[in-house]
């Protein structure tokens, strides 16, 4: 760590400063392995708020790192979402690292512990030996989709190797099942 808690927080809040001027309407403090840079996130954005008078909505989404279904800096999703919650986010969830089918028991026990809306974003599968991404679209669609019909989210994408037929076919998945 080659940055204090005060420098990370301090660029979140100039980055912030000019997403709210900008004219934005959620701040999404995402990919997160590491809930200490989520808290400076959020101290930043409590910060603006304090000094503006303007508060913006926060999505906070942490990121499972791999099988053990922790994030990088230790944490299960329970433990997370109870490190984040004095954010009083309007959704949490999960995105990025993991395939659907990965993501989907860590997701379930995120749903299980929050009391917001729940978030899913996750990689069209697992990186091959290239890095490129085997799953389709219509896999993909398929997971998500189960996500949805098992009353685990309120909105989902696509993460890393997510394509535009990726979200259309997801968007298909989901249409008409009713939101967490």
């Amino acid at each position: 760590r080659a940055v204090t808690f005060a420098e990370l927080a301090g660029a979140y809040q100039a980055q912030i400063a000019a997403l709210v001027e900008g004219g934005v309407d959620v701040l999404l403090i995402e990919t997160i392995f590491d809930t200490l840079n989520a808290k400076a996130a959020i101290a930043a954005a409590r910060r603006h708020a304090a000094a503006t008078g303007q508060h913006t909505p926060l999505i906070i989404s942490g990121t499972i790192t791999d099988r053990s279904g922790r994030t990088l800096s230790g944490q299960t999703p329970t433990a997370f979402w109870q490190s984040v919650r004095h954010a009083e986010p309007l959704a949490v969830g999960l995105n990025c690292a993991l395939g659907a089918a990965e993501m989907r028991p860590h997701l379930a026990e995120l749903a299980a512990a929050a009391d917001v809306l729940i978030s899913a974003y996750p990689n069209a599968g697992l990186p091959n030996e290239l890095g490129a991404y085997d799953e389709t679209p219509c896999q993909t669609a398929e997971q998500i989709g189960e996500f949805a019909r098992a009353g685990l989210v309120n909105f989902v994408g696509g993460c890393c190797g997510t394509t535009p037929e990726h979200l259309h076919e997801i968007v298909e998945a989901v249409a008409g099942v009713p939101p967490r």
